[in-house]
């Protein structure tokens, strides 16, 4: 396919995925596979900029979270899923696009700046980490896409990519399309504590959950703190449950429980069994497909190999335009 129908997105690798990943990102992975060629990656080499002090669980969250995105539905007969280290091309276009960028540019990206004051508990001072941007430009222009998905919270960085894009194109020639934004919706997936869903928390509904163990989440699950009784009516709008049924529960049963709620003739113990028999319906596709992959010793790798592949004979080939513009 041409640069007008590819598109490429990564994930990196640093626990197993839960729902709020599923609604923000994979769904919208989902869509691209089937209607672009889509490359998917497995950003290990980004997950060192931040968490190179312990690399222990690295290879695991690998596995795992490839194991995630096959349950959700990505299929590597309808995309590309490849391991980004494995693809060293992106190391030495990474290197080259380093020599056009200017310091400057590293150092005002906002979301250096915000992760530096945010993150206290890792060294966020090595050079990888403030290169992060450069990298990031290297795994996107190698595809040329016409496109990245996005949260609103990246759009710094593909700014930076397509900065680098126009200076190289400037210096050398035209090489590397502009990639656009293809801005991901925002899904609300609070904690089942009411802050961000996160495994650090332990707060959270994971794709690789058991059953039970959601089931279990689910009845422990903070709805409307201020509703201490059913006879209390309730505020769906602060209510940390309601979110989940604006994703997984359909429309007539949604304005059902909106109005069951502040009526007060729906309790917060209905309102979750209504939540967990919709989510039960909604995951087991998804943990029979993860499941028959773990029936398969060596799947994974199998994924990974022929995307690895795949990834290489195309990066092979722009490296070798860019080293030729560059007069290596």
């Amino acid at each position: 396919m041409d640069t007008q129908s590819r598109t490429l997105s990564g994930m990196r690798p640093t626990g197993s995925l839960h729902l709020g990943h599923y609604f923000g990102v994979l769904k919208n992975w989902l869509d691209l596979q089937e209607s672009c060629c889509a490359y998917f990656f497995v950003a290990d080499w980004h997950a060192l900029t931040s968490d190179f002090a312990d690399t222990s669980a690295l290879r695991h969250n690998i596995e795992e979270m490839v194991k995630d995105w096959a349950g959700a539905g990505l299929d590597p007969e309808k995309c590309v899923i490849f391991r980004q280290s494995a693809v060293r091309e992106h190391a030495e276009l990474s290197l080259l696009l380093s020599m056009i960028t200017p310091v400057s540019w590293l150092a005002r990206n906002p979301a250096y700046k915000e992760q530096q004051q945010q993150i206290s508990d890792r060294d966020l001072g090595n050079a990888g980490f403030l290169c992060y941007p450069v990298l990031m430009a290297a795994d996107v222009l190698m595809y040329r896409p016409f496109g990245v998905p996005v949260g609103e919270d990246q759009l710094p960085h593909l700014e930076l990519t397509r900065a680098i894009a126009r200076r190289f194109n400037s210096l050398y020639g035209e090489t590397f399309p502009e990639p656009r934004a293809l801005l991901t919706p925002a899904a609300k997936c609070p904690g089942l504590d009411g802050r961000k869903m996160s495994k650090s928390y332990g707060n959270g509904i994971f794709l690789s959950d058991s059953l039970a163990d959601i089931g279990t989440k689910v009845r422990g699950m903070f709805t409307d703190q201020a509703r201490m009784r059913k006879s209390d009516p309730g505020n769906p709008d602060v209510c940390n449950l309601f979110p989940y049924h604006t994703l997984l529960t359909h429309e007539r049963t949604l304005a059902d429980i909106r109005q069951g709620c502040i009526s007060a003739s729906l309790g917060c113990v209905d309102c979750k069994k209504i939540f967990l028999a919709g989510l039960r319906v909604f995951l087991e596709p998804m943990r029979e497909r993860r499941v028959a992959l773990e029936r398969c010793p060596g799947a994974v790798g199998e994924i990974l190999d022929a995307g690895n592949a795949l990834a290489r004979a195309f990066a092979g080939d722009t490296l070798a335009e860019v080293r030729e513009k560059m007069g290596l």
